[in-house]
C-alpha cells in the first residue's frame, strides 16, 4: 500500500519536520515519492519515481524552510503498475472550467465497474489514477449540463456519491483537492489520523510525532477550507478489511498470471 499526508490552515505553517519523518517512511514504501504545494496559482508538483530516502532533489528540498497553508505528500508501494513517473501519486486533472483537481490515494480497487473503462484512456496503470478520471468526468458532466461552474454542494456531492459507489470491497484512503477545499475519506481502521493545530489540520496514515494525533473516522467524507471542517458526510457500510487473498488474486491478475 501507500502512505498520504495533507494539511488544511488558516496561515502557512511551518511543515519540513513533519515532511522529513513522512518521507522517512520510504523505507517501506520504496516506489515514488510526490509533493504538492497548494498556496499558490499554477500548482507544481514535484514528484519522482523513485525511493523518497534516494532522492538527493527530496534531500536538498526538506533542507530549505517549507511553509505552507495546503499541501498532500505522498509514498507509494506499488500494487498496481510499474515504477515510473506516470503511476506516481499525486494525480491531477484539469476540469473544463479550468479547476484542477489533486488526488492522494492510500488504498486498492478490487473492482469497480464505474473505474474499469479508464484503464483504457489513463495515462499510467494505476487503480488510483482512474478515481481522478472518474471524478472529473462527473463534474464535467453537470457542467455541461449547466453551462457553469460547479458550486460547493455540487462538488461534495460528487465526491461524496463517488466515495459511497467505490468503497465498498475496495480499500479507498485518500486527501483530494479541488484548489478551494480538501476531502478526506478513509474505510480502512487504523490507517488515517489527523492532529488539529490552532491554525488547522493535519492528516497522515500514521501519527508523525508524539502528541495530539487522533484516527479520522472512517466510512464518511470529511470536507475542509483553510483548516475548519465545512462538511461531514453520512456513514455508509463500505468498510475494507485487509485481505492478502484478494490482494494476491489482483497480483495474479495484473501479471497476466
Amino acid at each position: 500500500m501507500c502512505e498520504i499526508f495533507g494539511v488544511t490552515a488558516a496561515r502557512r505553517i511551518r511543515v519540513n519536520e513533519l515532511l522529513h519523518t513522512f518521507f522517512s517512511h520510504s523505507t517501506e514504501h520504496r516506489n515514488g515519492w510526490g509533493l504538492v504545494l497548494l498556496d499558490d496559482q499554477p500548482v507544481s508538483i514535484e514528484k519522482e519515481p523513485k525511493r523518497a530516502l534516494d532522492s538527493l532533489y527530496l534531500q536538498n528540498r526538506l533542507k530549505s524552510s517549507i511553509e505552507t497553508a495546503r499541501c498532500l505528500a505522498h509514498i507509494r508501494r506499488a500494487t498496481i503498475g510499474d515504477v515510473c513517473p506516470a503511476n506516481t501519486h499525486p494525480f491531477s486533472r484539469q476540469d473544463d472550467s479550468g479547476r484542477t483537481w489533486i488526488l492522494a490515494h492510500n488504498g486498492t480497487i478490487f473492482d469497480s465497474e464505474i473505474l474499469a473503462p479508464y484503464q483504457y484512456v489513463q495515462e499510467g496503470a494505476t487503480d488510483s489514477e482512474r478515481i481522478l478520471l472518474y471524478l472529473v468526468d462527473e463534474v464535467n458532466r453537470l457542467y455541461r449540463e449547466q453551462g457553469a461552474p460547479l458550486g460547493k454542494d455540487q462538488r461534495i456531492g460528487i465526491v461524496e456519491k463517488a466515495a459511497r459507489s467505490i468503497a465498498p470491497e475496495n480499500k479507498l484512503n485518500f486527501l483530494l483537492s479541488d484548489g478551494d477545499f480538501l476531502y478526506v475519506h478513509k474505510n480502512e481502521a487504523g490507517t488515517l489520523f489527523q492532529k488539529e493545530t490552532e491554525d488547522g489540520v493535519i492528516f497522515s496514515t500514521r501519527p508523525l510525532d508524539d502528541g495530539g494525533w487522533t484516527e479520522v473516522p472512517g466510512n464518511q467524507l470529511f470536507v475542509y477550507r483553510d483548516g475548519k471542517l465545512i462538511y461531514t458526510g453520512a456513514r455508509h457500510e463500505g468498510t475494507y478489511v485487509h485481505s492478502e487473498e484478494k490482494l494476491k488474486l489482483l497480483y495474479f491478475a495484473y501479471s497476466g498470471l
